[in-house]
């Protein structure tokens, strides 16, 4: 799928993965056996804060993608995204959390359409995006890496080389780094597209391609039990000539304001005393991660 359109900013904007949108992406949420939550608000600001008070329960819709949201081994939801809701929503007065699964490009749709209250799955902030949702401000912000082999025989470090070299390159399904190889010159109809990180260091271990590129706390971690692959340094991928950076952050309905401003709120009292960073340690995410990019900034305002 076509990158979004850009807005000139200091920050990069691209999509970490698809925007799949249209009627079979919502119908995919029906057939995980999700119901849906109350109808919208209509008050200014939105009345959803106080109605998931009173239910004591708020649906966070995840991706299952790891480190960002996703079901374990045991059956618990976890990741980066789930935690940090755990922790802010207890303390706006919401003591549970319950996951509704679906695929990264039905999120939003979801969202839109009542099927949960808010998408807690690490979702990059672009322009694109905001003119569909509400974004709380970045919880971490994120660089580039790719998967090579051990020694890293081709000496791939960025985009350029992978272009120079010839390299044979692979990505996820509607990964930012598509979009990130065909702006340093690589064709995307000569991409490999694999399901996930896991596919990709799969790939570069069996010599079907010279490197798989991902974020650099997926990389990071897809490689830790590998004896055959290594990851390269991150780093901040050229867009438009410019070094840049990525956000992710909560999404909310574009009319729950209020909702947003408190999560904000809360968000940036766990910054101010590190326990974000504790918070999201477990997941891979390190101090380079931390950030005090703003969604308005993403979102090119």
């Amino acid at each position: 799928m076509a990158p979004p359109n850009r807005q000139p900013t200091h920050h990069k904007n691209p999509t970490r993965r698809s925007l799949l949108a249209g009627v079979a992406a919502v119908g995919a949420l029906g057939a995980a056996g999700c119901t849906r939550v109350a109808t919208a608000s209509t008050t200014d600001g939105g009345d959803l804060l106080d109605r998931l008070r009173a239910a004591g329960v708020v649906r966070l819709g995840i991706a299952g993608e790891i480190p960002f949201g996703y079901i374990d081994r045991d059956g618990q939801l976890t990741g980066e995204a789930p935690e940090l809701a755990k922790a802010i929503f207890k303390r706006l007065g919401v003591d549970r959390v319950q996951p509704v699964p679906t695929e990264f490009g039905s999120l939003i749709p979801g969202l839109n359409s009542q099927q949960f209250d808010v998408v807690a799955a690490g979702m990059y902030v672009t322009p694109e995006r905001c003119a569909q949702v509400l974004f709380a401000d970045p919880d971490y912000q994120m660089l580039d890496s790719f998967v090579v082999r051990k020694g890293n025989p081709k000496g791939l470090h960025t985009y350029r080389d992978v272009v120079a070299k010839k390299a044979k390159f692979a990505t996820g399904t509607g990964y930012a780094q598509i979009e990130h190889a065909v702006a340093a010159g690589y064709k995307e109809s000569d991409i490999l597209i694999v399901p996930d990180q896991v596919a990709g260091l799969n790939a570069v271990e069996a010599g079907r391609v010279d490197v798989f590129a991902g974020t650099a706390v997926t990389t990071r971690d897809v490689v830790t039990k590998s004896r055959k692959a290594e990851s390269t340094k991150p780093f901040a991928p050229l867009v438009d000539g410019k070094p840049t950076v990525d956000g992710g952050a909560f999404a909310f309905r574009l009319t729950e304001t209020r909702l947003r401003d408190a999560f904000n709120a809360e968000l940036h009292k766990l910054k101010k005393s590190g326990e974000l960073a504790r918070v999201l340690r477990p997941f891979g995410f390190t101090k380079a991660e931390m950030t005090d990019l703003t969604a308005k900034e993403l979102c090119g305002g």
